[in-house]
């Protein structure tokens, strides 16, 4: 059994804000039951029981929403007590915590501390582009609060990165974006293309990236981060440093950029699994770990062919001369050709844009660092 990875969302779809473009909400109305409340503690006990007593070497846990601190943290002591009790083959245990930061005070920074937790904090570049996309219930501005959390971690020694999703606002402005983050101090980062709706087409929202748009964010932010590398200077930005990887001859450590889909367990407030965070859908449904174990959760997973379909790029893709740090991109962000009987990516075009321009920069790269 390799490396077991878990994803729970004890919130379900829950949450303490609104974001315009929130791609779970998205999720949660097209099935049949939008949330599923909050995660019992014996769900929650299921969960770490059946998948920790299978791992082997390591097992890495993480909490997701919604929004997860509305669980509250009595919930996630448990959740440390439960890996502790159940880690009888004494795997390394990760835990991860992503949150909008919102319910986030010096309690949660003690915990998230003690426990070696690793926090990714939604942030949305600068405050006026955060405050037009990321809200409170009642349509208010949450910069101020969820910058006032990430003080609070500074102040306690926790680990954390910054997550930001890759609007037309956040790729007309990366200039502004990458300043202000250095100027704050935040030198980790991920960037996450804005998905469109499921199965609802592209270019539909306010918030839709287009190819184009998305290919020139990328030269963009490159270019201020390969700047700064030359110094030394540069802050860790992940999707980056995977393209270095992989150009080394590595495995991409991000799963959107390996080219086909790891294996990937995703537990819904019900003990519901599912193969992946985009796809938490009925007809994904994989089992439930309140009911299955973990080998039957897996032969769901090879009889759906879940993982078998991120193969299915066309041979002129994989014969792309830029393949070999693309890998076609992320599942969800492909389309399916009935007529040609494969997958393309919606974004193939910006990809392009970016490797033409970036590519020979990133072999060099990786060349000195190997």
């Amino acid at each position: 059994m390799p490396a077991v990875s878990v994803l729970m969302k004890p919130s379900s779809s829950m949450c303490n804000m609104s974001c315009d473009y929130c791609f779970y909400c998205d999720e949660a109305q097209k099935r049949s039951q939008k949330s599923f409340g909050f995660m019992s503690e014996q769900t929650l006990k299921n969960v770490i029981r059946r998948t920790i007593l299978r791992a082997e070497g390591m097992i890495s846990y993480a909490f997701q929403g919604g929004e997860p601190s509305l669980r509250g943290l009595d919930f996630f002591e448990k959740a440390v007590a439960f890996q502790k009790q159940y880690n009888k083959n004494h795997v390394q245990v990760s835990n991860a915590f992503q949150t909008n930061g919102y319910a986030i005070d010096e309690e949660w920074c003690r915990f998230f501390k003690e426990h070696h937790f690793l926090v990714g904090l939604s942030v949305d570049g600068t405050k006026e582009i955060h405050d037009s996309m990321r809200h409170t219930r009642t349509g208010g501005g949450t910069f101020d609060r969820v910058e006032h959390a990430a003080r609070l971690m500074d102040d306690h020694g926790v680990e954390y990165n910054i997550l930001t999703v890759v609007t037309p606002q956040i790729a007309q402005n990366i200039s502004d974006v990458y300043r202000a983050y250095q100027k704050r101090g935040w030198n980790f980062q991920q960037y996450i293309a804005c998905l469109d709706p499921l199965g609802e087409g592209h270019g539909t929202t306010p918030y839709s990236l287009t190819p184009e748009l998305y290919g020139r964010f990328l030269i963009d932010l490159f270019e201020l981060w390969s700047r700064d590398l030359q110094t030394g200077s540069q802050p860790y930005i992940r999707q980056f440093e995977n393209y270095v990887g992989l150009a080394a001859g590595y495995i991409a450590e991000a799963c959107d950029q390996r080219g086909v889909c790891g294996i990937q367990n995703v537990v819904e407030a019900d003990g519901s699994v599912y193969p992946c965070d985009f796809y938490m859908l009925d007809e994904y449904r994989l089992g439930n770990f309140n009911e299955d174990r973990l080998d039957q959760i897996d032969a769901r997973r090879k009889e759906l062919g879940f993982i078998e379909r991120s193969r299915q790029l066309s041979q002129a893709c994989k014969d792309c001369p830029h393949f070999r740090l693309c890998r076609g991109g992320c599942q969800r962000s492909r389309d399916w050709n009935a007529s040609r009987g494969f997958y393309e990516n919606y974004f193939c075009a910006g990809y392009r844009m970016f490797f033409e321009r970036c590519g020979e920069k990133i072999y060099e790269i990786a060349r000195k660092v190997k």
